[in-house]
């Protein structure tokens, strides 16, 4: 017997074993009024209720819905009432701008576009059949009691189309399938022990791989979720106090958040001894992975993946053999990103790129089938990432081999920074590349060739503050420059092709890794 693994498991679970347990405490602070505190069994009424509501509007089965919005509970409800009722949903990144949302809206074909109000003032431009604001407005097309159209659960039908930016200007759209998101949530909650006694913090934003697919997980166990809409440090720390909270997920910048916040926090450390914290985006940096393991009490977990892949690839959490270890001994072993998780295959190519096979590597790139095979080239996932696998078949993040930054656990396209840099009269040439950081593990620096006469007859004059304002005006800010260095000339190769190896190289030249 086979039974289709669809994301609709994961709720209908919850509601049958868990009904009257407290599902999630929404985040109060909030444009849009905040959701009470739900049960299981009226997070599975929401949704069921908001896929009867998307019924009454006309969407088809298989149509794509989007939102775009900070952490909520209503994302949550989002999550199962588009994708477990057979529709796509499509999360967006909120701190993208309109432009980059009018993209991502327009290339999935979504109808419906659900917006948190405090996003209205910069996206409300944004074109779509149907824009609704998250609250008042969206719980209006919310059908209590009316039993969704029936639909006939498929494993490979694709659950949602998750956009990552790649090595071009315009994303990709990620086709995850029910079963790419399944195993990756049965897997991901297995080897981090997910049960019903945990209580996880959102620190994560939830488009982001669909929150990694915790939001699953930690549904079907029963656990509870605390939905935290911003990171700040401090409030961190209060929400553990608060809740209970036993688990957090995300960038090397939410731990050192943390840290910081802890060096003012009166008194013992919420959750020592309790919290366990994984960390993806960027190896964090030994000394980090110490503090969080002395300072805080805290248990640290890192993992490997991308949107591709759903995204775990790689599990590196402590183990027995470590335990006669120091901190610090430990710290080295944890600073790799892991070894195959359950289910994942491993290689690198002879010039070193990390190749990925699992049952959580995407469908296909949205409508994009020439991206979409070679990706997939010789039955293997190309990560672009160059790495090695050490005798104990951990494996380690070197390089980027593709053009992506990843600062603060976004990924942003050095292309698409340098097309934008490119728009500016001043500039002649331009190349974008990431450089280390303390606080964002890598931030976004362009080396710029200008002009020969930048200031002359039409009275142009730039410097790196001009050049850093063209940015923040075309570009979300997280993509943009934090800092312009003028040069006569960049290195290229004998056919005109940028080095950046080159370029990078007195910025990581004390790094053991071309990636922080």
């Amino acid at each position: 017997m086979e039974i289709p693994l669809t994301v609709a498991d994961h709720l209908r679970r919850a509601e049958l074993v868990y009904g009257d347990r407290i599902a999630v405490v929404d985040e109060p602070d909030q444009a849009a009024p905040p959701l009470p505190d739900l049960t299981y069994r009226r997070m599975a009424e929401l949704a069921k209720a908001m896929a009867a509501g998307l019924d009454g509007m006309g969407l088809d089965l298989g149509a794509r819905v989007a939102i775009v919005s900070h952490n909520a509970a209503r994302m949550l409800v989002f999550l199962f009432g588009t994708s477990a009722f057979g529709r796509i949903g499509v999360p967006i990144n909120f701190r993208l701008n309109a432009e980059e949302v009018q993209y991502i809206v327009d290339h999935s074909g979504a109808e419906v576009l659900l917006m948190d109000p405090e996003l209205e003032p910069t996206l409300g431009d944004v074109k779509v059949e149907q824009r609704l604001l998250t609250g008042e407005e969206s719980d209006s097309l919310f059908a209590e009691g009316m039993e969704p159209r029936p639909w006939t659960p498929d494993e490979r039908a694709t659950a949602t189309i998750n956009y990552t930016s790649g090595t071009t200007a315009r994303p990709k759209g990620v086709e995850m399938t029910h079963r790419n998101l399944w195993l990756n949530a049965a897997t991901f909650g297995w080897h981090t022990l997910v049960n019903d006694r945990d209580v996880y913090l959102h620190t994560l934003p939830m488009f982001h791989c669909n929150g990694w697919g915790m939001p699953y997980v930690v549904t079907a166990m029963g656990a509870k979720h605390i939905v935290l809409r911003k990171v700040d440090g401090p409030e961190i720390l209060r929400r553990i106090d608060q809740h209970g909270v036993t688990l957090l997920c995300g960038a090397p910048a939410v731990v050192a958040a943390v840290l910081d916040a802890a060096a003012d926090w009166d008194g013992p450390i919420p959750g020592a001894g309790t919290v366990r914290v994984v960390v993806a985006g960027a190896p964090p940096p030994t000394q980090t992975i110490e503090r969080v393991e002395t300072e805080l009490g805290w248990e640290f977990i890192q993992i490997y993946g991308l949107t591709e892949t759903a995204p775990l690839l790689t599990m590196n959490r402590r183990r027995a053999e470590w335990d006669d270890l120091d901190a610090a001994g430990r710290a080295v072993k944890l600073s790799r990103a892991g070894a195959p998780a359950l289910g994942v295959a491993l290689e690198t190519t002879p010039d070193g790129e990390l190749l990925a096979r699992s049952n959580h590597v995407l469908k296909s790139y949205w409508q994009q089938p020439e991206a979409t095979t070679e990706a997939l080239a010789d039955g293997w996932f190309h990560t672009g990432d160059g790495g090695v696998i050490d005798d104990e078949n951990y494996a380690a993040i070197l390089d980027r081999k593709k053009d992506v930054i990843i600062s603060g656990g976004e990924n942003v396209s050095s292309i698409e920074v340098e097309d934008t840099l490119f728009s500016h009269p001043a500039v002649a040439e331009v190349a974008v590349i990431g450089v280390p950081d303390e606080k964002w593990g890598e931030t976004i620096k362009a080396l710029v060739v200008l002009v020969d006469d930048p200031g002359g007859a039409d009275g142009r004059a730039v410097d790196e503050q001009a050049l850093i304002d063209h940015c923040r005006a075309k570009l979300a800010h997280f993509k943009c420059p934090t800092s312009v260095e003028f040069r006569d000339e960049l290195a290229r190769t004998a056919t005109g092709k940028l080095q950046k190896f080159k370029l990078r190289a007195p910025y990581w030249e004390d790094m053991d890794k071309q990636v922080n």
